[in-house]
């Protein structure tokens, strides 16, 4: 079983930064692919970037390509996603997610990004 817990979320201007966190228990993070995920008010839950158990590999919706960067940090248990150039329209609530055996199963509660223009 492995629990994720995001942080970092807030209220940001549009054009300023935020830098997301996702703790997660278990010794088998390290093992496991991570992403990220984001829901609107009213939309779908849609993705956002993607990393591989080891970090080398990393994958962005074309919405965020150039702005947000996904890391990770095995030994802390913990991932990243630094989020710049915000936008309005990046305003959702951000889940973390964990993967077994190919699909993603294992989601955080989300935290609340919220960009003003």
């Amino acid at each position: 079983q492995v629990q994720l817990v995001e942080s970092g979320g807030g209220l940001v201007q549009a054009g300023g930064s935020l830098r997301l966190s996702c703790a997660a228990s278990g010794r088998t993070f390290s093992y496991r692919n991570m992403a990220w995920f984001r829901q609107a008010s009213g939309k779908e839950r849609e993705f956002v970037a993607s990393i591989s158990w080891s970090g080398g590999s990393t994958y962005y919706a074309d919405s965020v390509k150039g702005r947000f960067t996904i890391s990770r940090d095995n030994a802390k248990n913990t991932m990243y996603l630094q989020m710049n150039a915000l936008k309005p329209e990046d305003t959702a609530v951000y889940y973390c997610t964990a993967s077994r055996g190919g699909n993603y199963t294992y989601w955080g509660q989300g935290t609340q990004v919220t960009v003003s223009s």
